[in-house]
């Protein structure tokens, strides 16, 4: 018998939506082949850190993956593997141990969003560990990443709408904020999901529905206590005249150790990730959820009533944009919807989410992995929102259904 040929990558330039593309690459089965990735920089070309912490971590949870690096890390060839979850990795007691480099810019939800996508897909649950001096729980503010809050309390809950529900326990061991320069913060957090499915369910999200209530965590890491009580008091100073019920946590813990850098004091220690933030969730009637990120910088300098009333406006803009998904979990919600069994699913959201740049680069992304067009329409009685029709392709558990 001869060899399957090789299917021929699909090509793609530059580092933008690099980890939307792995993932969709990942599902699919489909090679990638991109290049130009950062070629212009003098200082840092290629692949950035935390990218290559992705494609370990990618690596670690498939097997038969092929990565290929260019010697300046500018060009980037993928050829996915089956997804094994972490069972089959080096692990102890059954968790796989990633750690993240003390240089990582990003928060950890930059690899909890795409892990989350991939689990349900995967042939054995995922029990991954993140740990490190790299680990940032809190948002960070020059990326754009979401802290592990929101993830726990306004994506994860998503998922239910497409039947995976069960054993998804996301853990905050330690809390940490963005280290000197945004780099670093040595926290822990651990991330289970057991729920794997041969196909997600068909969703129709139609309904935002109205704000009924407001939940949060106001959090301080190697700080005073008090910045929690600024933070919320400041917060409910605009929202209790808005919504009734409306309720802050919060959570004080004490920030970790690393060591120094230099070799002088190699075995000494020092504290990172200092610092307090605040994140946000509103629910409507219907079960649409809303969130807000708010945390101090890394230089220090803003005020907790700052922080807790920025936060609130945040949270008040997401309300405004309207719909049935918000900005955070919108890819979420899509591509599990692309992935489905083949039917149409349907979900309402708002002009300024559905015209997103990174909505409609995922759509683009999508239909060359080959799933089918979008189908727009204005929301019924509405100009804010949208109706975007989406046809599942199908592409459902390869390894469950080998299993």
């Amino acid at each position: 018998m001869t060899a399957e040929p090789a299917r021929p990558p699909l090509r793609f330039t530059t580092q933008k939506s690099l980890r939307d593309r792995l993932v969709l690459s990942t599902l699919t089965g489909h090679p990638i082949h991109i290049s130009q990735i950062r070629p212009s920089s003098s200082t840092s070309p290629g692949l950035a850190p935390h990218e290559i912490s992705f494609l370990r971590l990618l690596e670690s949870l498939t097997n038969g993956s092929h990565i290929e690096i260019s010697y300046t890390g500018t060009t980037l060839l993928y050829r996915p593997g089956l997804i094994t979850g972490s069972g089959t990795s080096v692990t102890t007691g059954g968790v796989l141990r990633h750690e993240l480099p003390a240089n990582c810019t990003r928060g950890v939800s930059y690899f909890l969003l795409p892990l989350c996508l991939l689990a349900p897909f995967s042939k054995a649950p995922f029990n991954i560990l993140f740990t490190g001096p790299g680990v940032i729980t809190s948002s960070t503010p020059t990326t754009g990443d979401v802290s592990v809050d929101t993830v726990r309390t306004a994506i994860l809950p998503l998922y239910a709408h497409f039947g995976i529900s069960n054993s998804i326990e996301l853990r905050i061991l330690r809390r940490s904020n963005p280290g000197p320069g945004g780099k670093g913060g040595a926290g822990e957090v651990q991330l289970v999901f057991g729920h794997q499915v041969r196909l997600p369910k068909t969703v129709h999200l139609l309904n935002p529905g109205r704000i009924k209530r407001v939940r949060g965590v106001a959090y301080a890491t190697g700080v005073s206590t008090g910045n929690n009580a600024r933070m919320i008091e400041s917060a409910r100073g605009v929202l209790n005249p808005l919504v009734g019920d409306t309720y802050i946590f919060s959570d004080v813990g004490s920030a970790g150790f690393v060591e120094k850098g230099s070799a002088s004091l190699r075995g000494e220690k020092k504290k990172l990730g200092l610092g307090f933030g605040l994140s946000l969730v509103a629910e409507s009637s219907t079960g649409t959820l809303y969130s807000a990120d708010l945390a101090s910088g890394a230089e220090g300098g803003e005020l907790p009533e700052d922080v807790g009333t920025r936060c609130v406006w945040q949270l008040l803009e997401g309300v405004q944009a309207g719909g049935a998904v918000e900005m955070a979990g919108v890819k979420t919600v899509l591509v599990l919807m692309a992935m489905g069994s083949e039917d149409v699913g349907r979900v309402v959201l708002g002009r300024d989410v559905a015209g997103s740049e990174e909505v409609v680069q995922l759509a683009r992304d999508l239909r060359k992995f080959g799933a089918g067009g979008w189908g727009l329409r204005d929301a019924d009685g509405e100009t804010a929102n949208v109706v975007i029709s989406i046809v599942g392709r199908g592409v459902g558990n390869v390894g469950r259904k080998i299993a």
